[in-house]
């Protein structure tokens, strides 16, 4: 089996002060390629590292309560510099990268920020993910819906690569199943979760929801989950802590790997298996929930709460 079917899937975990201004973020980016080369490097004698991924915040979280100090502190347009150095990277090492967030500032939509993550691989950004579900209200940033019908960008955007179809998802945007939904109906086979997801709605029971949702969601579209989980302390990123517990879920909900809870930096690896996806989304005729998925029954964009 070749090593773009089967390949293994690095979860790392942050614990890293907050940076005030945007000049700050090239230092966490100098420490996130370092964390590339341990999981690429480090487990090279027992499989191939294909995927990297990374937490929500990594770059920057909205402490400001405002867009407009946002746009005036820490957003950075895309591409960038540190987006660059990613690339320059993902060909180094033959990998994809699905970075953490950052708080993008675009010219199209002067006066917004987005919370945005990007696959990027060798030849550059591949797709460019923007939060549809910010986390209110703490989240001030803006949500592609909010634009509509003016906005032109695909919300749920998913790229065939040679270790698989990959779409992302951001966070909060995991607790709408229909949001993870869009992204499997466009073909994803791998589902990334870049999060940071706090206590105590972490790996602890009894609201574990984070390893519960990624285990549901792995299930109901059929399809591998890496979910990377921000793991900063209370004085690093108040007034909330981070439970980390990063993991790899299988297609029938298996958790194939889990980072250990709690605050503090960790590489977490888990395998995918594309052959062994593909065989059981066309052998399933049972519990195969995308082809018996009845549409028309569904009322959604009728609901108004």
């Amino acid at each position: 089996m070749s090593s773009a079917n089967r390949y293994y899937a690095a979860a790392c975990q942050l614990d890293l002060p907050n940076p005030k201004h945007r000049d700050q973020i090239r230092s966490r980016v100098d420490r996130m390629l370092e964390m590339i080369d341990h999981a690429v490097v480090g487990y090279e004698p027992f499989f191939d590292v294909r995927l990297v991924v990374f937490p929500e915040f990594a770059h920057a979280a909205p402490i400001y309560p405002s867009a407009e100090e946002l746009l005036d502190r820490l957003a950075v347009p895309l591409p960038n510099d540190h987006t660059d150095r990613y690339q320059k990277k993902a060909k180094e090492r033959g990998i994809y990268i699905q970075t953490g967030t950052f708080l993008e500032s675009d010219v199209k939509w002067p006066g917004h920020v987005f919370n945005t993550t990007c696959l990027i691989g060798p030849d550059g950004i591949l797709s460019k993910y923007r939060k549809v579900h910010p986390w209110l209200p703490w989240e001030v940033h803006t949500s592609p819906h909010d634009l509509l019908p003016t906005y032109d960008e695909p919300m749920f955007p998913v790229v065939e690569t040679e270790i698989g179809k990959i779409g992302a998802a951001i966070c909060y945007d995991w607790l709408f199943p229909e949001a993870i939904r869009e992204l499997a109906l466009a073909g994803a086979e791998v589902l990334v979760r870049v999060s940071a997801y706090m206590d105590p709605w972490g790996t602890a029971e009894p609201l574990d929801w984070w390893t519960s949702i990624n285990r549901v969601r792995a299930i109901e579209n059929l399809a591998y989950v890496v979910a990377c989980n921000q793991a900063a302390s209370l004085k690093n990123y108040p007034p909330f802590s981070w439970p980390g517990g990063s993991m790899m879920v299988d297609f029938d909900g298996r958790i194939l790997a889990q980072a250990n809870p709690g605050p503090g930096e960790q590489i977490t690896v888990g395998p995918i298996d594309l052959d062994a996806l593909r065989h059981e989304r066309q052998r399933r005729r049972g519990h195969n929930l995308l082809q018996h998925l009845r549409p028309e029954a569904y009322r959604l964009g009728a609901f108004r709460p």
